[in-house]
């Protein structure tokens, strides 16, 4: 049976981030299976494609962006035209991506056609909570970083503080708003075990299936690799607050003290690139770090071909593509122990997981790799292998199987 599927997401290509990869992969595999799909989402410039072949169709909304995180958009819902849509379209099954604004109509919409529903849970939403907080949203933060700025205090607060916020009230908050949208579909598609494992700690009402976002295999690709005497590390993706890249430059401090031939690139775009930068500049140590700012996504192989070793500081990842992109590519890696990362950077076979927020630990573990050449080149082979579980072909067979078992 050749299935017709609505998916609504408040994220989606052109922007660059895991769930527009990974919905984009997912459809246009299954359009060439012979399945229909209508992905509804924010537009973002008048220049947005509107469709992905014959069978991908893309209806963009209207949006205004959140004041304290702008690459968060605000859908405006177009009901009258997203109902005419519904009639003519006839979808099988309605699957959100998101808990926002779409995720809801999502909800509505399933609800007032009898369309089955299920919802993909790519984001730790209690984790952004800083962003929807009063602090940012009257953008006192932008005040206290301009009178820290050129002090000893570089950082807005303590991390360790911060995290302990995800027991807070407003992340209670957010917990069940969100799960009280995802409670809305027949079931909740995790990314990762862990995520799973952590939603069923929140007692969610509806079942939890495990279905990994998946990598291009063919597009990310590599061989072992051996140690070099000039290591390049590397951090890829959004620069969010959340994403804790601030973490790795004060790790990259204590690298150098101990490899001074060591560089570091930090790929991506985003609302803490600038405290990033001038937190380099503040530790002496920005004339070592790169800020190449945002790369296409057909530019990433090369990237990663051309660097030695991956890391990440994030606290949030249900899953984490460019570590699945950097394992893949046969990059060792050292991540936090948080949600998804231990899954993918497996500690003592193709990397080291330390403690969220210790930036001494991290630079630990990579100078533990970085120095030795045996340990460096099984980690990297056992890279490929990790990476190697998680083809996203397979992963959308799963999906496709998760569709069909909803519809019945």
């Amino acid at each position: 049976m050749k299935l017709r599927v609505l998916i609504f997401s408040d994220s989606y290509l052109p922007k660059i981030d895991g769930i527009g990869i990974s919905t984009d992969r997912f459809t246009r595999l299954l359009a060439k299976e012979g399945h229909e799909f209508v992905v509804v989402c924010p537009r973002y410039s008048k220049d947005d494609f509107e469709k992905v072949g014959k069978r991908i169709q893309i209806i963009r909304l209207p949006n205004r962006s959140l004041p304290s995180y702008p690459d968060v958009r605000l859908v405006l819902p177009k009901y009258r035209k997203l109902k005419k849509m519904i009639k003519e379209f006839k979808p099988h099954l309605i699957h959100f991506q998101t808990p926002g604004i779409l995720g809801t109509v999502a909800g509505f919409l399933a609800r007032k056609y009898k369309i089955p529903l299920v919802g993909t849970y790519h984001t730790m939403m209690n984790e952004l909570g800083e962003y929807i907080s009063p602090y940012r949203l009257l953008k006192l933060d932008r005040l206290v970083q301009k009178i820290l700025q050129g002090t000893k205090l570089s950082k807005l607060s303590d991390h360790k503080v911060a995290h302990k916020k995800q027991k807070s009230l407003t992340n209670k908050l957010i917990y069940k708003i969100t799960n009280s949208v995802y409670e809305q579909g027949k079931l909740i598609i995790s990314p990762s075990i862990l995520i799973k494992q952590e939603l069923e700690k929140q007692k969610v009402k509806v079942p939890v299936v495990v279905v990994s976002n998946g990598m291009d295999l063919k597009k990310f690709s590599g061989k072992p690799r051996k140690l070099s005497k000039k290591p390049k590390l590397l951090h890829v993706g959004r620069i969010g607050f959340e994403k804790n890249a601030d973490v790795l430059v004060r790790s990259f401090v204590e690298v150098k003290k101990k490899i001074p031939e060591a560089t570091f690139s930090i790929v991506g775009d985003g609302p803490a690139l600038a405290s990033v930068k001038e937190l380099a500049i503040a530790l002496k140590i920005d004339s070592s770090i790169d800020f190449p700012g945002f790369i296409r996504p057909e530019q990433l192989p090369e990237v990663y071909e051309n660097h030695d070793f991956f890391w990440t500081a994030s606290a949030m990842e249900t899953q984490g593509l460019v570590a699945l992109e950097a394992s893949a590519c046969g990059l060792p890696s050292v991540g936090v122990d948080a949600y998804a990362l231990p899954e993918l950077i497996i500690h003592g076979n193709n990397g080291f997981i330390a403690p969220p927020f210790d930036h001494l630990k991290i630079a630990d573990y990579a100078v533990s790799i970085l120095t030795d050449a045996k340990l460096y080149k099984k980690f990297s082979a056992n890279a490929i292998q990790v990476a190697a579980r998680h083809d996203v072909k397979k992963s959308a067979k799963k999906l496709l199987k998760v569709y069909e078992k909803v519809i019945k």
